[in-house]
């Protein structure tokens, strides 16, 4: 009885509740429209009232429409369906194999085919990939590199803590190293005992004193860590060459201004170099100074421009001697990414990682510097065609970070700046972040790694190669603009081959 009285009642106050609701929404049309025809900071909205919002809603829809509905496989900037998708898969441990044929456009120019050996390698002749120590012979505490492929410079403040976490442990279970980026050094780096690179940016995070220049103690308590295997001074960054590091002031929590000495809730904009550094020779300064603190390698990164300005400063390096020389460069892509940096730098300056890599292994080999100077190749490289292109083009490590995003569930929804990132990854909103399982992620954090060193390796064999670091500019051949490709060797033809004993 009781129950058929409430349904009874609920009857009663449908009528009531629809007027309401009617009128609220009627009440709001009437306010927007006051609003929109009495403001006169937008003219769409002057001249076009309430309905001029639905343009702002669906060009915000826009990019969730392209993504999932109109978009080709291989249509999307900065990554594809295609790519993610493998890495996807690669992160889960799912088989990688796909059916029917090759959406890949094979004749774009720059496209980059790999040489085919009639007569590939056996399994039963393939070998461990060899590995490389960075600063043997010139440093106290040379490291000797696990992983070829890696993870690249992610700050904690631009990523969140589960992500620092997931992509930690996962470089731990994968035995690769793991980029602190310019943010510093927290407790949620260190908590699983993986490879660490501190890196040093142009504000000195971490390791500053108040007016923004390196403070040495601070230096040598971070060198204290066993963890933390080497030092990479940044000089430039892909996504914004000639711009310091941006960290909006709503990611600036408690925590994040302790670790990097600035102050809470406030824009945090490095300087657009180290005030330091002006020319090559105070660069060498800085490489040896903090090696000589640290007693462990140092290299730089470094996005080229003018490639004539890395061969004055190899020359300075061989003036003052093998000793002075960075441990390694890394080379990034102005093509790389970022978690907020202005668009005409992003887009616009920079050489791509396509053409500045091979320049630079050149460079470093026409100084007789191959035995002294490591290469480490970053930016826009979260495939195994990727890796193994940059292998062939010189690079001894590839790393990565936006394919490490993808592998812990970036859906590439461009909100890294804006701390409503609703994977968890770039925000700082705990709600957002409880999606994010540091546990499981890092397990596809080791699957991604294991996954892309293992493709390589296919590819290698393929190439008739015994193992990833065999392979050279003459296993691969670049389209050119008439649709015909050519050897990388013929395009880089100054830098003297690798060993190959297998290959034809």
């Amino acid at each position: 009885m009781q129950t058929s009285d409430t349904f009874n009642t609920i009857l009663n106050l449908m009528p009531i509740l629809f007027i309401w609701f009617f009128g609220l929404i009627f009440a709001i049309i009437v306010i927007t429209f006051i609003f929109d025809t009495t403001q006169s900071k937008n003219a769409v909205l002057k001249n076009y009232p309430v309905i001029g919002h639905f343009r702002y809603l669906f060009s915000n829809l826009g990019e969730f429409f392209r993504q999932y509905f109109f978009a080709m496989d291989r249509e999307e900037m900065p990554f594809n369906r295609a790519e993610r998708d493998w890495v996807n898969r690669a992160s889960k441990g799912n088989n990688s194999t796909i059916a029917f044929g090759s959406t890949k456009n094979l004749s774009a120019p720059g496209t980059s085919i790999f040489i085919n050996c009639p007569f590939p390698t056996l399994d039963s002749d393939v070998v461990e990939n060899k590995t490389v120590t960075i600063g043997e012979g010139y440093s106290d505490n040379p490291y000797t590199a696990k992983s070829i492929f890696n993870i690249s410079g992610m700050s904690y403040g631009a990523i969140s803590k589960p992500a620092i976490l997931a992509l930690s442990k996962g470089a731990k279970m994968a035995e690769c190293w793991m980029n602190t980026g310019e943010g510093g050094l927290s407790s949620y780096h260190l908590e699983s005992g993986a490879d660490l690179v501190f890196q040093i940016g142009t504000a000195k995070y971490g390791v500053r004193n108040s007016d923004g220049s390196l403070n040495d103690e601070k230096l040598a308590k971070i060198a204290e860590y066993d963890q933390v295997k080497m030092f990479e001074l940044k000089i430039s960054q892909g996504a914004k060459p000639g711009k310091g590091g941006i960290l909006p002031g709503i990611k600036v929590t408690t925590e994040i201004s302790g670790i990097r000495g600035i102050p809470k809730g406030k824009d945090s904009v490095s300087p657009n170099r180290h005030i330091e550094i002006s020319n090559d020779s105070e660069l060498l300064d800085m490489i040896n100074h903090i090696r000589n603190i640290t007693k462990k390698p140092v290299g730089f990164k470094i996005v080229i421009g003018h490639i004539k300005w890395l061969d004055g400063f190899l020359n300075e390096v061989n003036v003052r001697g093998v000793d002075s020389a960075p441990d390694f460069i890394t080379v990034d892509g102005g093509d790389g990414g970022a978690g907020a940096s202005p668009m005409a730098l992003m887009d616009n300056v920079g050489l791509s990682l396509k053409e500045s890599l091979p320049l630079v292994v050149d460079n470093i080999m026409q100084n007789g510097l191959e035995d002294r100077v490591k290469v480490v190749a970053s930016g826009k490289m979260i495939t195994p065609a990727d890796m193994a292109w940059a292998i062939c083009a010189g690079a001894d490590f590839v790393t990565s970070a936006r394919g490490f995003m993808f592998a812990i569930g970036c859906i590439q929804s461009l909100k890294c700046n804006k701390n409503t990132c609703p994977t968890g990854i770039t925000t700082h909103n705990k709600r957002l972040q409880k999606g994010l399982n540091p546990e499981s992620k890092a397990e596809k954090v080791k699957n991604y790694v294991h996954n892309m060193i293992n493709i390589v390796e296919t590819i290698a064999h393929s190439c008739g190669v015994k193992e990833v670091r065999s392979l050279n500019r003459t296993h691969i051949r670049i389209v050119q603009n008439n649709g015909k490709s050519i050897p990388m060797n013929e395009l880089y033809p100054t830098c003297p081959e690798r060993e190959n004993n297998e290959s034809i």
